[in-house]
């Protein structure tokens, strides 16, 4: 590859890395905040090379002389494969991919709960704020079923069910990227589906279905309110909503 071409690579992908890791949150789409720094510092390190490699190429190379003059041709000609590699990084500064989301979402089956013997006892506080996973075990796993008949509050997208019927509310989860991704879903009743990927906070009481307390019940609420809300700044943990 030409030197002018590797230069330009190595620049266009530093400032793509930093335009998505430090001066924007694009990078939180697909990664999670415990590597946006080691991001910031990829995109450093590749303009520093960059920089390096255009100051370099300020003198001719001693070989691409002696070939110049010696032969009269240039064996250096780009691959035409090699332009493909401008794509990602270009992307990064214009187009970056969509978030993940509902059409994601739908299309894998919830993230299994961990298994969880103690419960602290519920807040006094109502509606009690809880995040889907949060929700999920206390539902099939609490056998003291503190949760019966008490008001919850929960923060996430809408999915609609692939089969037309109804929809969940949704966090995608990262464990360290979007590879890793997984979904927790909660089942809404009694309240019309918004568009998918709406962000909402959907207070209820949990839908009764199975034995409360067992695997057999399911992550479903009974919907009192369905309010829209803006996406939060931690859109992929399963955390307390930060607005």
């Amino acid at each position: 590859m030409k030197r002018p071409l590797q230069v330009t690579l190595l620049v266009l992908s530093g400032l793509g890395l930093l335009h998505a890791s430090l001066f924007t949150d694009l990078s939180l789409r697909f990664v999670k905040e415990g590597m946006r720094p080691m991001l910031v510092a990829s995109g450093v390190l590749l303009l520093v090379l960059g920089v390096a490699e255009a100051w370099s190429n300020q003198k001719p190379d001693s070989g691409e002389a002696a070939e110049s003059h010696g032969h009269g041709h240039d064996h250096s000609t780009v691959p035409g494969i090699a332009w493909l590699l401008f794509l990602p990084a270009l992307s990064l500064l214009f187009y970056a991919p969509p978030a993940l989301g509902a059409y994601t979402a739908a299309r894998e089956a919830p993230k299994a709960v961990t298994e969880q013997r103690y419960f602290e006892p519920l807040p006094a506080t109502s509606p009690v704020p809880l995040t889907l996973t949060q929700f999920t075990s206390r539902v099939q796993q609490d056998h003291k079923r503190d949760i019966r008949d008490r008001s919850i509050r929960m923060t996430g997208f809408v999915t609609p069910d692939k089969r037309g019927d109804g929809w969940y509310l949704t966090r995608i989860i990262f464990n360290c990227c979007a590879a890793d991704a997984q979904s927790v879903k909660v089942r809404i009743h009694g309240a019309a589906a918004l568009p998918a990927d709406t962000w909402v906070t959907v207070t209820g009481t949990w839908h009764p279905g199975g034995t409360l307390g067992t695997s057999s019940a399911p992550a479903a609420l009974d919907a009192r309110t369905v309010k829209k809300v803006a996406k939060p700044v931690n859109a992929y943990t399963d955390a307390l909503p930060l607005f």
